[in-house]
């Protein structure tokens, strides 16, 4: 392929799918923990993307940057405009605003186990050796 096609195919990639990552690895096998992170988000909200490796080829990546303007890896778009990478995608899913984003119901956030009672206290037993 040469860089135009692989450009094309990045771009066509974008519009043809409303959630598109791009991403180090795969959503289950994710090769770096930025982009770990960004899949386990989306898949926490439930919601169906489209992910593409950007390791198997070097130009993914130059190519995917100049049609973004974006530099690090993961590229998470939503309805064709890049949302942004692992931070900004995690900040968004934390707040809420990932869910609204797409459209999906926020899960909520497993409930804080409640606390061990702390075991009764005994007085502590001191021999009076002043005397």
């Amino acid at each position: 392929m040469t860089n135009d096609e692989i450009r094309a195919f990045i771009e066509n990639a974008i519009q043809e799918n409303r959630v598109m990552l791009f991403m180090k690895g795969t959503p289950n096998q994710p090769a770096c923990g930025f982009s770990a992170r960004a899949a386990g988000a989306l898949n926490a909200l439930g919601v169906q993307y489209a992910a593409l490796d950007i390791l198997p080829d070097p130009r993914i990546r130059e190519e995917l940057s100049g049609v973004s303007g974006w530099p690090t890896i993961p590229q998470l778009f939503v309805d064709g405009e890049l949302v942004g990478g692992s931070d900004i995608v995690i900040e968004m899913f934390e707040s809420g605003e990932l869910a609204e984003l797409l459209d999906v119901e926020q899960p909520q956030a497993p409930a804080a186990e409640d606390p061990q009672p702390e075991p009764p206290r005994r007085p502590l037993g001191l021999e009076n050796r002043l005397g």
